[in-house]
């Protein structure tokens, strides 16, 4: 081998090694700290039901070995080995599963997929796989029954639901049931005090979450990594000391014995042993911002055998000291490293109930993205790390539910129970995506994808059977969190697609009202008018109502379509396509822009000037002569990349000439930008027609209206200035 070329081999590798390093050591304070946590609450919730009677070796014993092959199943082995493989472009999660699926078949209301997207590389699915029977049996059976795509759907809103009540949960349960760790010390410290105390860390936690994660973010990694270390010492110490026996916890057999020693109530305490995988999720979750080797290093030779240390080190202290079951995890504690430890406990829930609320606004931003969820304030707070946002009206919404949860249990118990119910939901739908992706992606034989249900599945419907059982006993609460989210996000999924099948419907011809120019005696008005529009082709309904009341529109006009894909990110160089509309002399262009739905969306300022220069540039790229003669109008489309500058190579160009002088265009065009630019967009109502039914009526006419009336107005999500906004009123009856 040629010494240059094996240099330039092992400079890359180590520059591989060091980035895969460093985003693992990055990942430890943003997708173990729910996980982490986990020690503190899990023995006391286990043991806080009818078990309390079978405070027996043999009972610990077993609970150590379900938390251990727990452990190793889910996240291990199902979340480590399977799960992140299913990756869409590098993203995971709930919707990358969908948007995976989306793609393959037509198995997903949400797939937007248009025209123009023919031969989009954002939609190539890499090397394509043989087709089985299966494969297409299921796909078949997708697109053919629409009830099917219904449930599918509904199976995911609902997963995104329970995510967002995890949202409300976790800095409940982790941030109380860490201050009760105060009562160790001083046993007669009243409730109300404990409480109050996680109320007023929990308001700072979400006063702070404007300053955005970045600037505290260097902090979480060294917080977590001091946490593990913590409790790993400390269970290796009561190891030792108390009880080196307790390692033959680690065979099935005492899993086996307990359910055979406990019967009903062991089953029952599944719901408190669950509790050792929340978080677990969000390996999947936050794959976007790492990669799948680093998450899979950091678990598996730090994360994971902590964990294992911190259980083993707690059980084996409770095995000579049964009374202390209520509070074993801080009475395991050494006298000596109380206090340091408390501290960093406390902190270590801070860290884990942020990494769920930036997950939280991060996964309502996707909704948004898709059409699932209402208009909302999105803030980057990185100039960096897209992922990075907030979200100020749910950041106050889920800051009221944490108090109210709070102060309404009080206790850890009852929040544990509701808690375990909203983690095992979402991952037995995991598991049902899986099944799918396994199928009709990978394309697999059935009995892989059934041996992946029954392993994995089978387990997580096991701990689900015991958490639903306790639904009058707090599960109630991510029931009634998510089923309320569920609603809104079907509520505004539906009327959206009402509102623009409406204006499908309803477009009009541009010859047809190009036609009516001379009758109407339409007069244009210097300058440049952005029409917003949600239709690709034609002319959208409100400019059609504009024109026909007031005959006259600006000397260059451009149609503005932003279409959100079932994709996480488009290429830059993908993201715009330019076209004309009608004859050169009408100075009418349409330009779409496709986003996926973790795509950064630009300033209005910047958005402005992309515009215009995408437009400008399309006209300067036809009059360089790159054009195909043909007869009469002018179609054109380019792509250009995000920082505004022109592809060297554009991947499509397509025009017919008519002989115009595009150099005169050009300088008409700039003129046309100095003289002024205008927006314009519908401010619609969206009413119920007369003849629907009562139940149509009160969904769009009242709630849908609702939520419309209460959600930021489109131009302000847009950004558009008001001293420059046109806006046309006009009542759309679907």
């Amino acid at each position: 081998m040629d010494p240059e070329s094996a240099s330039s081999t092992r400079d890359s590798k180590l520059k591989l090694y060091k980035t895969t390093l460093c985003l693992a050591y990055q990942s430890f304070g943003v997708v173990y700290g729910d996980l982490s946590i986990s020690p503190i609450y899990v023995y006391k919730n286990t043991f806080s039901g009818r078990l309390r009677l079978h405070e027996n070796n043999d009972e610990i014993l077993g609970v150590l070995s379900l938390v251990f092959w727990t452990l190793t199943l889910i996240p291990l082995c199902k979340y480590i080995i399977f799960v992140l493989g299913a990756d869409d472009n590098g993203e995971g999660g709930t919707f990358a599963l969908y948007s995976l699926l989306c793609r393959h078949a037509k198995v997903g209301l949400l797939s937007t997929f248009h025209a123009s997207d023919d031969d989009a590389s954002f939609y190539n699915s890499g090397p394509s796989l043989k087709e089985t029977r299966i494969n297409s049996t299921l796909k078949q059976f997708f697109e053919k029954h629409w009830i099917s795509q219904i449930v599918l759907l509904l199976v995911v809103l609902l997963g995104t639901g329970m995510v967002i009540g995890d949202g409300v949960l976790t800095p409940s349960m982790s941030v109380l049931s860490a201050v009760n760790g105060v009562k160790v010390k001083i046993p007669s410290l009243h409730e109300n005090y404990t409480v109050f105390i996680a109320c007023v860390i929990l308001m700072g936690l979400f006063a702070l979450q404007h300053y955005g994660t970045h600037r505290v973010g260097f902090l979480f990694a060294p917080i977590l990594i001091a946490w593990l270390l913590s409790i790993s010492g400390v269970g290796i110490y009561n190891i030792i000391h108390w009880n080196p026996h307790i390692v033959s916890a680690l065979s099935p057999y005492y899993a086996y014995n307990f359910f055979k020693e406990t019967g009903k109530d062991g089953w029952k305490s599944l719901g408190g042993i669950v509790l050792c995988i929340t978080g677990a999720e969000a390996m999947f979750a936050d794959l976007g911002h790492f990669s799948q080797l680093s998450i899979r290093l950091a678990f598996t030779l730090f994360v994971y055998p902590c964990l294992i240390l911190a259980y083993m080190g707690e059980a084996s202290y409770l095995s000579q000291h049964k009374e202390d079951l209520q509070s074993s995890f801080y009475k395991a504690i050494p006298e000596v490293i109380f206090w340091p430890v408390f501290i960093i406990a406390t902190l270590a829930t801070v860290v884990g109930s942020q990494a769920v609320i930036s997950a939280t606004f991060s996964i309502i931003s996707q909704c948004r993205a898709l059409s699932c969820f209402p208009r909302v304030r999105i803030v980057h707070t990185s100039g960096q790390i897209h992922g990075q946002i907030y979200i100020p009206e749910v950041n106050w919404i889920l800051m009221l539910l944490c108090l109210s949860v709070v102060i309404g249990f009080r206790d850890t118990d009852m929040i544990g129970t509701a808690y375990g119910l909203a983690v095992i939901i979402v991952m037995l739908i995991t598991s049902c995506l899986m099944f799918l992706v396994i199928v009709m992606v990978w394309k697999r034989t059935i009995l892989a994808a059934i041996a992946f249900v029954i392993i994995f599945g089978s387990l997580e419907f096991l701990y689900f059977s015991a958490c639903i059982a306790k639904v009058h006993k707090g599960g109630w609460v991510p029931l009634v969190l998510s089923l309320i989210v569920l609603f809104v996000m079907c509520i505004w999924h539906y009327g959206t697609l009402k509102k623009r099948s409406f204006e499908l419907q309803n477009k009009v011809c541009l010859d047809t009202l190009l036609a009516l120019g001379p009758n109407l005696g339409i007069n244009r008005v210097r300058g440049i008018c952005i029409v917003y529009s949600n239709v690709d082709s034609g002319v959208p309904p409100m400019f059609a109502h504009f024109v026909t009341n007031f005959p006259a529109f600006h000397e260059v006009l451009i149609f503005v379509n932003i279409q959100l894909l079932t994709v996480p990110k488009v290429p830059a160089e993908e993201q715009v396509l330019v076209s004309r509309v009608g004859s050169p002399e009408f100075h009418l262009f349409r330009c779409i822009f496709r986003y996926g739905f973790r795509d950064a969306r630009k300033d209005t300022y910047a958005f402005e000037n992309h515009v215009l220069n995408s437009v400008a540039e399309f006209l300067k790229g036809s009059s360089d002569g790159c054009v195909e003669p043909s007869s009469q109008l002018v179609d054109a489309v380019i792509r250009q990349p995000e920082n505004g500058a022109v592809a060297s190579r554009p991947s499509r160009r397509k025009v017919r000439f008519s002989g115009v002088g595009f150099n005169k265009e050009v300088d008409e065009f700039e003129a046309a930008r100095e003289a002024g630019l205008a927006y314009m967009m519908g401010n619609t109502c969206v009413l119920a027609n007369e003849a629907s039914s009562y139940l149509k009526k009160f969904v769009i006419n009242i709630v849908y209206g609702f939520l419309r009336r209460n959600s930021r107005h489109p131009a302000t999500s847009l950004g558009v200035p008001h001293t420059s906004l046109i806006e046309v009123g006009m009542v759309y009856r679907v």
